[in-house]
């Protein structure tokens, strides 16, 4: 397999692949130079934060999480800028999402949905006595560690998507609703606690139920039941979690049931055990400063990209695995999942003509840069217009693998936009002997 060559280089640390994306950010996977060790950098557009006015709470907020070291909230290491971005440099989580649990082997057993449900109030918890806030739990920001553990992310930065008016509250408008309480939708303003709170509600019953409590193709309506809390319990959920998510998806913020009141609950107390760490008081906050200065002494020094495809060595390939199997990296299968990947034995420009091709019928608009794509739908979906990001690796010599993305937009349309991308594609997907026979079986 063929070394890693660096794309691009952020001061000591060299970024790889993009691991997530969203309106306002992009999450890198990166190696530190110095040390070996992986990491994920966020990085955000500053002028969006300028434009914002977020600067000052984001700079508190990013102080407070580097003091936080608790075993359920991903790690805040450092915090670089250049002129036009910021770099949150974290922990990199290698056991993917806690949802993809549910899409994969269906809905939990209360035991095993109790012990998601006591780390995820352990991190919720914690943070929020910080004076930190998350307000915008969904599955994206539940990752699972190497040893199963629940490990939330995004702590204390989703304010840059939100913004605080006049009377000192949270205001946002939001494009995935599912999750977010009543006051959140409404827009008279929220308390970041009791919000974080009803999203909790919502991950327990999902995680017992096996799907969501609210949902419907129509936003209006949606709306609507989420304002009215208007659900019901499967029949398989136990009194006492029916309870307690009922008590937690209280439409009224002032009655919901708060933190105290969930660990004194006696469906959550079953098995529970606070967790034991060091807590942290010291850290350096001198970067958390420089960041907005526009001095260039304190910008970060940054490596333009290569025009060639990324490298990966073995152990991106294998944290891309689920299970440690490589198997998994070409399986030509992979449904219900927010990306999926093949490999290809034709030359990296052929696999980007092939793929513009393909999308521009599919009423794509084509945006090429460093064998990475963004394809956007010009016409809207069931949640706005669906974006789709691409990006070619080199795994050897002859050998590349695609990963297509879905970077905005419904989940259900990814999947119906792959399908027909992947027929358009069959002479460029690489087959094996084994996959040639299944197919002949067919």
């Amino acid at each position: 397999m063929s070394s890693s060559k660096v794309k691009r280089r952020v001061g000591k640390y060299e970024l790889g692949r993009t691991i997530g994306e969203g309106t306002f950010a992009k999450v890198r996977f990166a190696k530190n130079s110095e040390t070996g060790e992986h990491v994920a950098i966020k990085i955000l557009d500053k002028d969006k934060v300028l434009k914002n006015k977020m600067v000052e709470q984001i700079k508190r907020e990013i102080a407070t999480m580097k003091l936080i070291k608790h075993p359920n909230v991903v790690r805040l290491f450092e915090v670089m800028g250049s002129k036009t971005k910021i770099f949150i440099v974290m922990e990199f989580v290698t056991g993917g999402e806690l949802f993809d649990k549910i899409v994969n082997h269906g809905r939990m057993r209360e035991d095993e949905a109790r012990r998601y449900f006591h780390q995820l109030i352990n991190a919720v918890d914690y943070c929020h006595s910080r004076g930190v806030y998350h307000r915008d739990l969904k599955p994206e920001n539940l990752l699972l560690d190497a040893y199963g553990n629940l490990k939330v992310s995004d702590f204390g930065l989703s304010a840059l998507s939100k913004q605080v008016k006049d009377d000192g509250l949270l205001h946002t408008t939001c494009g995935t609703p599912n999750y977010v309480a009543p006051e959140v939708l409404n827009d008279r303003g929220y308390d970041g606690a009791t919000a974080d709170l009803w999203s909790c509600g919502v991950i327990l019953y999902v995680l017992l139920a096996g799907y969501l409590p609210f949902d419907d193709a129509n936003l209006i309506t949606l709306y609507k039941k989420i304002s009215a809390a208007e659900f019901s319990c499967p029949s398989w959920i136990s009194f006492g979690a029916m309870r307690l998510i009922t008590r937690i998806l209280d439409p009224n913020p002032m009655t919901r049931v708060t933190i105290p009141e969930i660990l004194e609950d006696p469906w959550f107390k079953v098995g529970y055990k606070p967790p034991v760490f060091e807590e942290t008081y010291e850290a350096n906050l001198d970067d958390v400063e420089t960041v907005f200065k526009d001095s260039e002494e304190h910008h970060v020094t940054e490596k333009k990209e290569e025009e060639q495809p990324t490298s990966m060595n073995a152990f991106e390939l294998i944290s891309m695995s689920q299970g440690l199997n490589l198997g998994n990296l070409f399986d030509h299968n992979q449904e219900f999942k927010r990306e999926t990947r093949f490999t290809s034995k034709c030359p990296a420009n052929e696999i980007i003509n092939k793929i513009e091709e393909a999308a521009k019928p599919m009423g794509f608009d084509v945006h090429k840069k460093n064998y990475k794509m963004k394809l956007e739908n010009v016409k809207a979906g069931r949640k706005g217009n669906l974006n789709v990001a691409t990006e070619i690796f080199q795994v050897a010599p002859s050998l590349h693998m695609v990963e297509v993305r879905k970077a905005k937009g419904d989940t259900l349309e990814f999947h119906k936009f792959y399908k027909n991308l992947s027929t358009s594609l069959e002479d460029v997907v690489w087959k094996s002997e084994e996959d040639m026979q299944e197919q002949a079986k067919k």
